[in-house]
């Protein structure tokens, strides 16, 4: 679990860390943790291109396209609120530019926490309850330890959970149901 350093903490907090430094600001509390093993690497790295690359890269060249996902952008959800999260999608529709505003005060269409030793709770409690209150439409939840996706939306200010999945499956999952994704290819290879 990250560790509390404040609690009143804003963005200016976060701008003062070392340029490395893997922090939020979450209910006014500086939350530093630590770096990401190759697992978390792997999840993250995957998810970016097996979602953004026909949802982002692929927009006008055969694929679904209509949306920004970016990694690890810091996203402003109130002065005490500030997240990083490991994959965040904007619809282009919403956020026309994403590039040179940080952080990003508009609210994510969908968020993509990968998971670690040292933070899966707090990605599955606090974080849940946080994008829930902020209206974040979709949630998704990538745990590479136990190689499971799970899958949140939001309806009427609550998570209903539409499912989760492991390896062997192959699944279209909101908001990019358009495209099929194979589980397995989000996480390393099993020795």
């Amino acid at each position: 679990m990250p560790q509390a350093a404040r609690a009143t903490a804003t963005y200016a907090e976060l701008l003062a860390l070392p340029e490395d430094a893997r922090a939020e600001v979450i209910a006014g509390e500086l939350l530093v943790s630590p770096n990401p093993n190759g697992r978390h690497s792997r999840a993250q790295r995957s998810i970016s291109r097996h979602i953004g690359g026909p949802f982002d890269d692929d927009d006008g060249r055969g694929g679904p396209g209509g949306w920004w996902i970016l990694i690890e952008i810091d996203v402003q959800f109130g002065p005490h609120d500030i997240v990083r999260p490991d994959v965040v999608g904007w619809l282009r529709t919403r956020l026309p530019d994403p590039w040179d505003d940080l952080p990003s005060t508009v609210r994510p269409d969908w968020i993509c926490e990968v998971t670690s030793p040292s933070n899966a709770a707090h990605d599955r409690v606090v974080k849940r309850v946080l994008y829930a209150r902020h209206g974040v439409p979709h949630y998704w939840i990538v745990d590479p330890r136990e190689r499971v996706l799970e899958c949140l939306q939001l309806q009427d200010g609550a998570w209903l959970e539409l499912g989760s999945w492991g390896d062997g499956d192959e699944v279209r999952i909101a908001p990019f149901a358009e495209v099929a994704l194979e589980v397995s290819r989000l996480f390393p290879p099993i020795r």
